[in-house]
């Protein structure tokens, strides 16, 4: 069912002042930039390996990574793993006894189709599975 860690999601309050620390200081590749006006986000992929870091600054305030930043600050938001079906990652899971947040699938960044399980079955971890979707990997 998981293929890989996709990527793991940073939360920051300026993606301008983060991006050269991960491009300059870390020397990951960026892979681009990209707004997901749905999650009310705006995302700097890195490259690392197989895998990507995201990181995320909010665009609205009432936004999931706005809440998170009010009550947590900067840091890891999110890990997020690859699957050949989100749907039924999702559906898998919940009948496993995980709390969802995304009953179904919804686009992310790159066009992939994700969906989040709730931290308060996953020990604290915000997690996300991932399927392909029309963009970049």
């Amino acid at each position: 069912m998981i293929r890989k860690i996709q990527h793991i999601g940073v939360a920051v309050r300026k993606l301008d002042d983060a991006i050269p620390f991960y491009r300059d200081v870390l020397g990951l590749e960026l892979a681009g930039i990209e707004e997901v006006a749905e999650q009310k986000i705006r995302a700097a992929v890195f490259r690392v390996g197989e895998s990507t870091i995201e990181v995320m600054e909010s665009t609205s305030p009432d936004g999931p990574v706005g809440k998170f930043l009010d009550k947590n600050g900067e840091g890891i938001h999110h890990l997020c793993f690859m699957v050949d079906d989100a749907a039924a990652a999702l559906s898998r899971a919940k009948e496993k006894g995980a709390r969802l947040i995304d009953e179904t699938p919804r686009v992310g960044v790159h066009g992939m189709r994700i969906g989040f399980l709730h931290p308060k079955s996953t020990f604290g971890v915000l997690t996300e599975f991932a399927q392909e979707g029309d963009g970049h990997q």
